[in-house]
C-alpha cells in the first residue's frame, strides 16, 4: 500500500545520542541492529530512504525517550524542548511532503507547555505533541517525583491543546528512581515493551479518563501507541467497574461518559510495534478502524517489518485505508504528501 502515514518514528540529538544511546540501545534495541538504530535515531534520511522503499508516504519524527520528560530540572528541560524542536524543524523543512514532527515540551509548568506547542505548531507547522510520559521532577526538598497531566493545574495546557486542534501522543518511557528501584531493579528485562510501558502509559491514559481532562476538554484527542498499551482487552471489564461500581461510589463527578465513548471521541491507538494481524483485528472489534492509525516506532523497529506485515494484512479495504492513511490525513489535517492519494487494491 502506497502513501501510508507513520507517526511514532523516533530521533534524538547527535550530541544527545553520542552519551546517551548506548543506554537505549541496550535497554530497547535487538544486538544484531544497534548498529542501524545508531545510525537512524540521527540520520532523518535514513528513515526517508526505508519510507520509500515500504510505501510510506509521510513521517512523523519524534523525540525518543527519555527526552524532555526525563530531565528534573524545570529550566533545563525547557531549554532542552526548544533546542530539540528547533533542530527537527530545520532537518525536516526541505522534504515536508515526507516529513512531519510532534513538537516535545517540559511539562513542568503547564503554560510554559502550552506557549512551545503554541509555538511550534503556528512557527513550524507541526502535528501536535508526543509525550514521554510523566515529567520527572524535583520536590523542593530535593526528592524525586512525577509529575502526570491530569490534574486541575494542566488544564492551562490542555485549553490551548484543544483551542488548537493538535493531537497529543502519550508515550511510554523507562521506569527512573523509586519507581524503577521498587518494581524492576530485580527484574530488569519487564522494563519496556514487555510489561513497563503498557503498565504506565496506561495508568496516565486512564488518569485523564476517571479525573475528567476529556469531560472538560471534549474536543481533545491523545494517542497512545502499541495497539492502545493493553487497555483495548480490558474494556469490558473497566467498562463494567466504572460504571456499575466506580460512578455510584462518585466517579461519576469527574467522569461522565464510558471507557467506550471517550475510545470513540478522544482516543487513538496505533500499532507501533504491535504486528500481529490477530490483535490487530481484535482492536478493530472493540474500538473500530476509524480510531486505528499505522505506525513503525522506528528505528526500534523496522519499515521493513512493519509495512510487510500491514500490507499483507487481510482486512477489507475500506478498514485498510482508514488504517493506513485516511485516518492520519482527518486526525493531523493532511492535504497531499507523497502518494497521499495513491490507488489501492483489495
Amino acid at each position: 500500500m502506497l502513501g501510508k502515514v507513520t507517526l511514532e518514528e523516533a530521533f534524538n540529538l547527535p550530541r544527545i545520542a553520542k552519551v546517551s544511546a548506548a543506554t537505549n540501545s541496550s535497554l530497547y534495541v535487538r544486538p544484531d541492529r544497534v548498529r542501524d538504530y545508531d545510525i537512524g535515531i540521527v540520520d532523518i534520511s535514513d528513515r526517508v530512504k526505508h519510507a520509500d522503499q515500504t510505501g510510506v508516504g509521510y513521517s512523523i519524527c519524534s523525540h525518543t525517550v527519555p527526552g524532555v520528560q526525563g530531565e528534573r530540572d524545570r529550566t533545563t528541560a525547557e531549554k532542552l524542548a526548544t533546542e530539540v524542536n528547533d533542530w527537527i524543524a530545520d532537518q525536516i523543512k526541505d522534504q515536508r511532503h515526507k516529513l512531519g514532527a510532534f513538537a516535545a515540551l517540559s511539562m513542568h509548568d503547564p503554560k510554559q507547555a502550552a506557549q512551545e506547542l503554541r509555538r511550534c505548531v503556528t512557527q513550524y507547522g507541526f502535528h501536535g505533541a508526543l509525550l514521554n510520559n510523566w515529567q520527572i521532577a524535583r520536590t523542593a526538598s530535593g526528592e524525586d517525583t512525577i509529575l502526570l497531566y491530569d490534574l486541575p493545574q494542566y488544564d492551562a495546557f490542555w485549553s490551548v491543546v484543544q483551542e488548537l486542534d493538535v493531537p497529543v501522543y502519550l508515550h511510554p518511557s523507562a521506569p527512573q528512581g523509586v519507581l524503577y528501584d521498587l518494581q524492576y531493579k530485580d527484574r530488569k528485562y519487564l522494563v519496556g515493551p514487555p510489561t513497563s510501558f503498557a503498565n504506565d502509559v496506561s495508568l496516565h491514559l486512564m488518569g485523564l479518563v476517571t479525573n475528567g481532562v476529556f469531560d472538560r476538554f471534549p474536543k481533545v484527542q491523545v494517542i497512545v501507541g502499541h495497539l492502545g498499551e493493553h487497555i483495548p482487552f480490558d474494556l469490558w471489564r473497566i467498562n463494567h467497574w466504572m460504571e456499575d461500581i466506580e460512578k455510584p461510589l462518585g466517579l461519576n463527578k469527574t467522569c461522565k461518559k464510558t471507557i467506550h465513548e471517550y475510545f470513540q471521541q478522544n482516543i487513538w491507538i496505533t500499532t507501533s510495534g504491535q504486528f500481529s494481524s490477530a490483535t490487530l483485528q481484535y482492536c478493530i472489534h472493540q474500538v473500530g478502524a476509524d480510531r486505528i492509525l499505522f505506525s513503525v516506532d522506528y528505528p526500534y523497529e523496522t519499515y521493513e517489518d512493519a509495512c510487510s506485515w500491514f500490507d499483507a494484512a487481510q482486512m477489507g479495504l475500506a478498514d485498510k485505508l482508514k488504517i493506513g492513511r485516511e485516518n492520519a490525513k482527518k486526525l493531523l489535517r493532511l492535504s497531499q504528501y507523497q502518494d497521499s492519494d495513491a490507488p489501492v487494491h483489495a
